[in-house]
């Protein structure tokens, strides 16, 4: 009965730990996956955004770029840093594990020399017969050699059990060596991280002193370019508003582009709204490789932090001459001169309409049906500060919505 309750107790605690391992062992790989994406995100910022040395930027812009890579820079080492805690523990697990298995062995081959002693005192087979002969009957004659049977089968389980134990023993004492191992990179990796950013703090300090000098000069630049970016989204917004009304109009409904009451659909339009509903939060990038260097939503501006950012869609930093892509299926809603904004296009799916805004070349036209990933122009590069910047909305309706929450991994 005690070796009973001793093995079911032994089996919960088993399963217990290895429940835990692999909770631990899931968390470390989401981390791991993290991490690498903040690892890429670094470079293509490095890329993107601090490989032109050779073009003049203005201090604004360069404080902001700074800013956003340090944010990077301090989640990559957060991510690191828990990524290390996470192996300490496991490492102190597979430890327990380890001195818990060497105790097992331990009494396991002490049982099993036991037994080997005892088969060899009554190895000899006339014991055996003399054993099952001096039985009083048949039953337990018929016992005793069950009873030998399952003996011999005990023996043999015991030493596949202590085979067993060892090769476990063995292949924890590697993973400890392989976490110890990962420890230490991670632990190398983040020195470097730390160094870099304190050389990036220290560019920062520099930075802001010389922006705090003319701040009130910064303060009415950004003003100034927040005024020009509402009056952008503005248009845009009435440009939307106009198709939805033309939408409304030829199918006999009377709406204003004022006040309209939402595009009219076909059967098919209503298929590809819900088509694209469907792939939110699944949709590709509308470049092959950009980072977001400001987010949808009203936020204080990242430089002066007096001063408020009203973002009706995302500003995607990318490569010279980087191909614009559509989101998904469509069709071209308006091409669209705008002042201050370059070439913009709009595509309609369904109710929903994606909006690529500072374009330097265009591949489509009004009407045009698009696919998925399908190249509609490429990104504007200003010749003044060598930045190539892509403004991208989705709107439902006329009404915005937040691009990071459609776009896959932004």
């Amino acid at each position: 009965m005690k070796q009973t309750k001793a093995l079911y107790t032994f089996l919960v605690l088993s399963i217990f730990f290895s429940l835990s391992l692999f909770s631990q062992s899931a968390k470390q790989r989401e981390l791991e996956e993290r991490r690498l994406e903040l690892r890429r995100e670094i470079e293509q910022i490095n890329n993107l955004l601090f490989k032109k040395k050779d073009e003049k930027k203005s201090q604004l812009s360069m404080m902001e770029d700074l800013n956003y890579k340090i944010s990077v820079r301090k989640n990559l080492i957060k991510v690191t840093n828990q990524q290390a805690n996470l192996l300490t523990r496991e490492i102190n697990a597979n430890q327990n594990k380890i001195t818990e298995l060497r105790e097992e062995l331990e009494v396991l081959k002490e049982n099993y020399a036991k037994m080997v002693v005892k088969a060899y005192k009554s190895k000899s087979e006339q014991s055996r017969v003399m054993f099952l002969l001096s039985s009083s009957n048949f039953k337990q004659a018929y016992k005793r050699l069950e009873y030998l049977k399952q003996y011999s089968r005990y023996q043999k389980q015991q030493g596949e059990t202590i085979k067993a134990k060892t090769v476990e023993l063995q292949e924890t004492n590697k993973e400890l060596l392989r976490q110890k191992e990962d420890k230490d990179k991670l632990i190398a990796e983040n020195r470097e991280a730390q160094k870099d950013l304190e050389s990036e703090l220290k560019q920062h300090e520099t930075l802001i002193a010389s922006i705090n000098k003319n701040l009130s000069t910064y303060e009415a630049q950004i003003k100034e370019k927040e005024r020009e970016s509402r009056r952008i989204d503005k248009e845009i917004e009435n440009i939307i508003k106009e198709a939805i009304a033309a939408s409304n109009k030829a199918a006999g409904k009377s709406t204003t582009a004022a006040s309209p009451s939402g595009f009219a659909l076909t059967a098919e339009a209503k298929e590809l709204a819900a088509n694209f509903t469907a792939n939110k939060g699944k949709l590709p990038w509308p470049v092959e490789k950009g980072v977001v260097v400001l987010r949808y939503g009203t936020q204080p501006h990242p430089v002066v932090k007096s001063t408020t950012i009203e973002n009706h869609g995302v500003r995607i930093a990318t490569e010279d001459n980087a191909e614009v892509r559509s989101v998904f299926d469509g069709e071209v809603l308006q091409v669209q001169a705008i002042k201050g904004a370059n070439l913009t296009v709009f595509v309609r799916h369904g109710n929903y309409v994606t909006v690529y805004k500072n374009l330097g070349k265009v591949y489509v036209k009004k009407g045009d049906k698009v696919h998925t990933k399908q190249a509609i122009g490429t990104v504007f590069t200003n010749p003044s500060n060598g930045e190539t910047i892509l403004y991208f909305y989705v709107t439902k309706e006329s009404n915005t919505q937040n691009p990071a929450e459609w776009i896959y991994k932004m």
